[in-house]
């Protein structure tokens, strides 16, 4: 599927890590730094056209914000629920996983990309309906995690979530309804860390499918926080744990 990538971290990624599926680059005119330099000279490299154009032309073009560089992309197909259990069933390490239960913001989308991505998450799982896919605004803000981290849309969640289970990975949801203090949980274990929706929070049957709920501790005013803060939170909460045992191992 045809798409457009915007801004130069999503295209400079796209460029590094899927070059084969870049189809045309378009600069604007007015941008001449070293960094946009070096990545017209890239682009070039692998037989690719890079237009300059006005950025009048590229706001028409794609609608968003795009620091005046956008690329033509052959998105490919989004990774499938037997996807996902080939490449778990193919890990040499702790599996991490996120899963985003209806998350509609493009920008929430891609900030929990971006941040998975750092995490070390193998895998970002969401829900087909009522939540947003890989739009160009989500690729933007993910700033190239998108073509690096696989996204899996499935189409029935507590369903993948079941089958997953079953390969022995435990599903933390977190929610303000939860006893458990997100940081005296265990997270050792194969985890997937469940974020609901923008407001709402998880659906009633997925946090019922939830191993064990969690609750990051608010200590002011704020009920909540904004879902891809409270993905950041969680996720490095499970790295922080697995390297302060990594390294007592080592010393021991």
């Amino acid at each position: 599927m045809k798409t457009l990538i915007t801004g130069i971290h999503a295209v400079e990624s796209a460029l590094k890590n899927d070059p084969d599926n870049l189809l045309q680059v378009w600069i604007a005119e007015n941008k001449r730094n070293r960094r946009i330099m070096d990545l017209i000279r890239h682009a070039e490299k692998r037989g690719l056209i890079a237009h300059r154009s006005d950025m009048k032309t590229l706001d028409r073009l794609t609608k968003t914000q795009h620091q005046g560089v956008v690329a033509e992309y052959n998105a490919p197909d989004s990774y499938t629920e037997e996807d996902l259990i080939k490449l778990l069933d193919k890990l040499d390490e702790t599996p991490l996983l996120l899963v985003l239960d209806g998350v509609t913001d493009p920008h929430n989308l891609g900030a929990c990309l971006r941040t998975a991505e750092g995490a070390g998450a193998h895998a970002v799982i969401a829900p087909k309906d009522n939540a947003v896919g890989l739009t160009p605004a989500a690729r933007k803000v993910a700033s190239g995690a998108a073509e690096t981290v696989p996204f899996v849309q499935v189409t029935n969640l507590t369903r993948t979530i079941e089958k997953i289970k079953k390969l022995g990975v435990w599903f933390f949801g977190a929610s303000d309804k939860a006893r458990v203090n997100l940081y005296t949980q265990n997270f050792m274990a194969p985890t997937a860390i469940v974020m609901g929706a923008e407001g709402k929070g998880l659906r009633r049957l997925t946090e019922e499918h939830c191993d064990e709920l969690i609750a990051i501790p608010m200590a002011g005013q704020v009920s909540s926080l904004n879902v891809s803060v409270a993905t950041g939170i969680c996720l490095y909460e499970v790295v922080r744990q697995r390297q302060s045992f990594a390294t007592q191992h080592e010393r021991n």
